[in-house]
């Protein structure tokens, strides 16, 4: 039987010299963490500051252009009688050199993917040394560059020249923190005879029998006939592998299995598939074992009367993807463990989101992450790793490329989670519309990946999954790849250019990006600047906004929309007030569309660092008041009004399997309370469907816009929805006046008010008080006389009095 040993304990670090390393680190070994980096080694050694504070990242780059040399000691003793041991290597960042007891091992220069080397002739009684020396990145991918020819991308950074996470150089929501290091899991696999290379399950189902067809690589040490046997919900296959041959098939049957559904579908019933290696005299000499689900997939795009469609069937039922996208959740990933994937997919799942899009600036996402999705029931669109720049094709990067697409592919294939592969990031778009074309002139630039090489290897390795060249992407080269009508498409120019009505003009067939900033919570500031005092333009704020203008697009946004900002608490609130209504206004206006709009994926869940961008789950992990909005807009039943046809309808979304059935009213009201019109209608949505009922012409026209509303309520759980004639700056408020209680409670504090005016989206910041308090609601508008009632956990019990007004308890009017 094979046997692993993990190289984790012992490691230390040390720069080689050079001009750009600070005297008081040069010549310093510090102890090393494994799997970590650099930055997180020296940070914990006292050597520098924390980059995410103020803006100490400025003074870092340096360790970029640094070489480094992780050094361990192991013991191994001659008795062992294996016919390899490999030193396996699961992640390097990037360009390393290994060596042995001063003897090269091999050269890496791909983080993407995994190392594995034959070192049983290199190993010697007793202590072994192993050093990993990481050139600069830096100086490796401008070194290519030089040769190549430079390439347009987004940012003044060499990122596209190196397989690297292109986010670790910096980008529109992250710091430049260029790291190195070995970040994944380094140890000894020793093994005699064959062991297993690759498990790679394609799971069907096909008229109710599910079938698993188990491609199996085995790596010899010799050319015996070997035994692959497998087991998976009460099926058993085996096969015999010839001696000499290295792969071999095993089909599994399974009648009737239970199916796995997308969270708000169904359950997700994973089952153990364990695989076993044994020797012509059937000793096991290897075993693997992962969990599967059975489900059945498939990508629409068939052209209908709108265009091209874009809707995933997932056993036989179409889904409205409710996604977010995802980003690295740290710019340091060792610090990303599976107890913060957790509790982010938790907040993802609280949100009402459905689907993550693991973005191409990133990482292929761990373990941890499909196997919590596939437990959870989260969908998954996995990005081939490029964005928003052009990708040279030549050597020895369309070998690496390929490596760690089959690599990566190989691996995730059989999670119930991946619905969707992506090629790239907007490059095919950058390629159209940025002006890359006169500056490539001939060179490469992607497209060989994208439409050849990535589609190749999804179409080898696991055809069961759906392979989409780009995002956005339009379904032929022959049309513009955003178009709103085909595929997938991107909606930037709301944030960059325009008011966030303009959602309004788009109908999309899917929504794969669109997003709007806002800042990060108030305790989330305070860790992070040292500001005095915070403002807008202070020099840690400034520093943390990475968004070109940014600054001037929120400044845009509260013009068209709130009142003018007194102060830094109202700058905060309006902020995000604003982000939080954009995207639900965009969220809502496309589900209004179903079911020719048949997805949205927000821009974006979460942060690496405390930054102002557009997440709905900050660096610290609070919760925006966007991811309340979000929450509200994805829920399995969506009442909404919206303009149709010069005039106002009601629309009603049901995502669930059951039909949606009951009396609606709608009333025009004043924002005193007083009716003007009123309305009811019986609402029947079908089961995964869509109702749009205009609104009569007394309902849909104000006396005076500035001081009336529609109130539409269908009085079953679901939120009722609101609409506004005016905007909040040009609305006749009366001054907010309430009554607040607080009252201990087991799980907390509970704040009870009572409003005696209208009080609107009215919101709770109990991390101003302690940053460990968190509230259950937010944005929620209260009538005259109306009660709502705020829970709030934290680490102790907060000042009441405090609770209960400005700035912790805030709302537009007040």
């Amino acid at each position: 039987m094979s046997r692993t040993t993990l190289l984790h304990e012992g490691w230390t670090l040390r720069p080689e010299p050079g001009p750009q390393v600070p005297p008081e680190i040069a010549g310093v070994e510090v102890p090393a963490t494994v799997p970590g980096c650099v930055h997180t080694d020296l940070l914990a050694a006292g050597l520098i500051p924390d980059p995410y504070l103020d803006d100490n990242e400025n003074r870092l780059h340096w360790i970029g252009r640094t070489d480094w040399v992780y050094r361990t000691t192991f013991a191994w003793q001659p008795g062992d009688d294996a016919d390899r041991v490999d030193l396996v290597c699961a992640g390097l960042d990037t360009v390393a050199t290994v060596t042995l007891n001063g003897t090269e091992v091999g050269r890496t220069e791909n983080q993407h993917r995994s190392y594995r080397f034959d070192i049983r002739s290199l190993l010697r009684p007793g202590e072994n040394i192993l050093a990993v020396r990481f050139d600069s990145p830096y100086r490796y991918a401008e070194a290519h560059r030089e040769r190549l020819g430079d390439r347009p991308n987004a940012y003044p950074e060499p990122f596209h020249f190196i397989r690297k996470t292109a986010c670790n150089f910096g980008w529109d929501w992250g710091p430049t923190v260029v790291t190195a290091g070995i970040w994944q899991e380094i140890g000894l696999h020793a093994w005699s005879t064959a062991r297993l290379a690759s498990v790679r399950p394609l799971v069907t189902v096909d008229g109710g029998v599910g079938r698993v067809a188990l491609h199996v690589d085995v790596e010899r040490a010799g050319d015996e006939p070997l035994t692959v046997r497998a087991t998976v919900a009460g099926a058993a296959a085996e096969v015999t592998v010839p001696a000499g041959e290295r792969a071999a098939v095993l089909t599994l049957t399974v009648p009737d299995p239970a199916l796995w559904w997308p969270i708000g579908y169904g359950e997700q019933p994973l089952h153990d598939l364990d695989v076993t290696l044994h020797a012509a005299d059937d000793h096991e000499l290897d075993a693997a074992s992962r969990r599967i689900g059975f489900r059945s997939l498939r990508l629409d795009t068939t052209p209908d009367a709108h265009g091209t469609p874009f809707t995933l069937h997932v056993n036989d039922v179409p889904v409205f993807v409710k996604g977010v996208n995802w980003i690295p959740d740290d710019a340091f990933p060792n610090r990303v463990t599976r107890a913060r994937l957790a509790e982010r997919f938790g907040q993802a799942v609280d949100a009402n989101v459905n689907l993550l899009r693991i973005w191409g600036g990133g990482r292929y996402e761990s373990d941890d992450f499909y196997e919590l999705a596939d437990t959870l029931g989260l969908l998954v669109q996995q990005d081939f790793l490029f964005a928003c720049a052009a990708y040279p094709e030549e050597e020895p990067f369309r070998t690496e490329v390929e490596a760690e697409a089959r690599e990566q592919v190989a691996r995730l294939a059989g999670h119930p989670s991946l619905v969707l592969w992506t090629g790239n990031n907007e490059n095919i778009w950058g390629w159209h519309d940025w002006d890359w074309q006169e500056p490539l002139a001939d060179r490469t630039w992607g497209r060989g990946y994208y439409l050849e090489l990535l589609p190749s290897v999804v179409g080898e390795l696991d055809p069961t999954v759906p392979y989409w060249p780009s995002s956005p992407w339009s379904g032929t080269e022959e049309r513009h790849p955003n178009d709103p009508a085909h595929g997938t498409m991107h909606i930037w120019d709301v944030w960059n250019d325009d008011d966030y009505t303009k959602y309004r003009e788009y109908v999309p067939r899917f929504v794969a990006e669109f997003g709007y900033q806002g800042p990060p919570a108030y305790a989330t500031l305070r860790r992070a600047l040292s500001d005095e005092p915070l403002a807008h333009d202070s020099p840690g704020m400034a520093h943390h906004q990475k968004a070109a203008d940014g600054d001037r697009k929120l400044q845009r946004g509260l013009d068209a929309h709130l009142p003018p900002p007194a102060d830094f608490d109202d700058w905060h609130y309006y902020t995000q007030l604003n982000q939080a209504r954009a995207i639900g206004l965009g969220v809502e206006h496309f589900r209004s569309h179903r079911p020719v709009c048949m997805g949205t994926i927000v821009w974006q869940l979460n942060d690496c660092w405390p930054v102002t961008s557009w997440a709905a789950v900050d660096g610290d992990g609070r919760r925006k008041p966007l991811w309340y909005a979000l929450r509200r807009a994805y829920a399995d039943r969506l009442l909404t009004v919206q303009p149709r046809d010069g005039g106002l309808a009601l629309v009603a979304v049901n995502d669930t399997g059951r039909a949606w059935t009951g009396p609606t009213t709608v009333t025009r009201l004043t924002v005193t309370g007083e009716p003007r019109a009123k309305t009811s209608v019986d609402l029947d949505v079908p089961a995964y469907s869509s109702v749009v009922l205009a609104l009569p012409a007394e309902l849909a026209r104000p006396d005076d816009a500035r001081r009336e509303l529609l109130v539409a309520d269908a009085g079953d759980g679901a939120e009722r929805a609101l609409w506004f004639f005016a905007e909040d700056r040009e609305i006749d408020w009366p001054t907010a006046e309430w009554e607040a209680t607080v009252e201990p409670a087991d799980d907390g504090q509970r704040i009870r008010v009572t409003a005696r005016t209208v009080l609107r989206d009215l919101t709770l910041f109990p991390d101003r008080l302690d940053p460990s308090a968190q509230v259950d609601e937010a944005l929620v508008t209260l009538l005259p006389g109306e009660s709502t009632v705020f829970t709030v956990r934290a680490a102790r019990p907060l000042d009441a009095a405090a609770l209960t007004r400005r700035p912790v308890l805030r709302c537009v009017n007040m």
